[in-house]
């Protein structure tokens, strides 16, 4: 089994929606390849509603260079996804490289992570009817619509899709998003495949 994740970002992608992941990945033995609309230096950003705000105020982050292009991913050679969130997925969603990818991630039970407005892109990718998630409130129409079920809780994991709120869920979420890829590794490791796998263990 591949030990590469693949980790979703373009230009304003939530600065610690994105690099929590990143070096978490790492230390748990994985290797964390990030994918953009092109190969290139992205811009990240942090978000935060401020004391007396209503909306959500946006500074610069980090940059972060992508490894790989969208229209580049063989999904079969990486082991899980994690879509990170803040205003990229907006407009990254309608990349049809993308959209295959997730549905690849999502249909063949690899494990998928998913936070705030990473929503945005399994929704448009159809891989949200049925399915129990958190996300930012704001982003609870974008689900709705797509026949997904809000769940406002820092950890949602519904078969193979492990979902947080923002990033305030990193410490929550993602370490179950963690153990199913560590699960994955030890059911290849005994010849057990994603799909046994997931009809033994059903949606947990």
């Amino acid at each position: 089994m591949s030990d590469k994740v693949l980790i979703i970002i373009g230009d304003a992608s939530e600065t610690l929606d994105t690099l929590y992941p990143y070096y978490r990945l790492q230390e748990g033995g994985y290797q964390p390849v990030v994918a953009a609309p092109e190969k290139r230096l992205y811009q990240m950003v942090m978000h935060e509603v401020k004391p007396g705000w209503t909306i959500t105020k946006e500074w610069e982050g980090y940059t972060l260079n992508a490894e790989i292009a969208f229209a580049d991913i063989v999904p079969e050679e990486y082991a899980g996804i994690m879509l990170s969130g803040g205003r990229a997925p907006e407009y990254i969603r309608y990349d049809e490289h993308l959209v295959k990818a997730t549905r690849h991630f999502v249909e063949s039970g690899k494990p998928v992570a998913c936070v705030c407005h990473g929503v945005e892109i399994l929704a448009y990718a159809d891989c949200v009817k049925g399915r129990r998630m958190a996300t930012v409130p704001k982003c609870k129409f974008d689900l709705e619509v797509c026949g997904g079920i809000f769940v406002n809780e820092p950890c949602v994991v519904d078969g193979n899709i492990v979902s947080g709120r923002t990033f305030h869920d990193n410490g929550r979420y993602f370490g179950a998003f963690m153990k199913q890829l560590d699960e994955a590794r030890d059911a290849a490791a005994n010849g057990l495949g994603a799909a046994t796998r997931l009809s033994a263990n059903g949606r947990r």
